[in-house]
């Protein structure tokens, strides 16, 4: 058997572990492991398919990024390229990858990504590539898992920050806003702000009443507490508006979001007249050292992905559930993405805690 594996889309803490655990895992079986580097990128470009053996991975677990290297713009079914005028243009090259994919004598493909890179792979699948898909994102919002890799780090990393800007905030008398990433979950926003002790969390689950946020505001200052912490997650929309968009998105890519913070912080000096500052955590939250459960469980991931391959159970994702590995169908993962339920308990605890969610 010769095994691939790529990561592709944005970093996440925990991908190194999963390619060690890809790679000893296949050794054990007498199988040979080949890395494909940013994304499928290395197929299509002579960037390269490379031998990946013991040596290769030891030592690697706890670090941070990806060994492979990885693309948000890697998109075989929309493939970037520069015309003859110098415009970009798209075009399908997945006829082509896949046949770079068998001329290099591969069996099987492990692609470890987010909810874009996994819609990617159930296509190449539906085209006939032998694929079993590793669920990463820092967003936590594939469905079909409890988890994913990634997130538990960024979630500490988010409340570390919180934390400090609490101590400040106190000693000013401000109002301090952490813009959070997510895209269009609340999910680190959520769990960072509750562990955090926020007043305010906001999140894209549930769109907001600026004025219900200074109400909490003035409620805090009212009993003597004179500053306030506001959690937004980058994808916040308030009631009636639509997501706040830093850069439109370019050919092969998504739209970047970003900016909600400011507004808020904009709105919330203008309607209560306290000193607000914004803070964008930004890609710090995808750096640095995995947690120890995110170890674990990109660990267990990247075994339980080979033994599916073992099984030529393609076509399927990995996923963590009620603490076991279990497999299920791309189908099924790709047709939506995971979002905060509102009947949750994480936000039932968030309200009897007295956070405002701005509703």
């Amino acid at each position: 058997m010769r095994l691939a594996v790529n990561t592709g889309g944005g970093d996440a803490p925990g991908l190194n572990a999963v390619i060690r655990a890809v790679v000893l895992t296949a050794l054990s079986r007498g199988w040979e492991t080949f890395g494909i580097r940013r994304g499928y990128r290395g197929l299509l470009t002579g960037e390269g398919v490379v031998p990946l053996g013991r040596e290769d991975v030891r030592g690697i677990t706890h670090l941070g990024g990806t060994i492979l290297g990885t693309t948000n713009r890697g998109n075989p079914f929309r493939w970037v390229s520069e015309g003859a005028d110098g415009a970009e243009i798209e075009e399908d090259r997945s006829d082509e990858l896949i046949a770079a994919f068998r001329e290099r004598g591969l069996d099987a493909l492990i692609a470890i990504g987010g909810e874009g890179s996994l819609h990617i792979a159930h296509r190449l699948w539906k085209k006939g590539l032998p694929i079993v898909g590793v669920p990463k994102t820092i967003d936590n919002d594939v469905s079909g898992t409890e988890q994913t890799f990634g997130f538990d780090s960024a979630v500490s990393t988010a409340t570390e920050a919180i934390d400090k800007l609490h101590s400040t905030a106190e000693s000013h008398d401000r109002v301090m806003v952490i813009e959070l990433m997510g895209r269009n979950t609340g999910w680190i926003a959520l769990h960072s702000g509750i562990s955090a002790t926020a007043d305010v969390i906001l999140i894209p689950e549930l769109p907001f009443d600026i004025e219900k946020v200074c109400d909490k505001v003035r409620l805090r200052e009212s009993r003597g507490r004179r500053f306030s912490l506001v959690v937004v997650a980058e994808g916040a929309v308030p009631k009636g508006g639509t997501q706040v968009v830093r850069e439109d998105r370019k050919a092969g890519s998504a739209e970047r979001l970003g900016g909600i913070g400011n507004q808020v912080a904009q709105a919330i000096a203008e309607r209560t007249g306290k000193e607000t500052r914004c803070l964008v955590l930004g890609h710090l939250q995808r750096g640095g050292t995995p947690t120890t459960f995110d170890r674990l469980l990109a660990l267990r991931l990247g075994a339980a992905a080979v033994r599916a391959v073992a099984h030529r159970d393609f076509g399927c994702m990995v996923g963590l559930s009620a603490q076991s590995i279990v497999r299920l169908p791309l189908d099924d993962v790709v047709s939506r993405i995971k979002r905060v339920p509102l009947e949750s308990d994480t936000v039932c605890t968030a309200r009897e805690l007295e956070i405002s969610l701005g509703d």
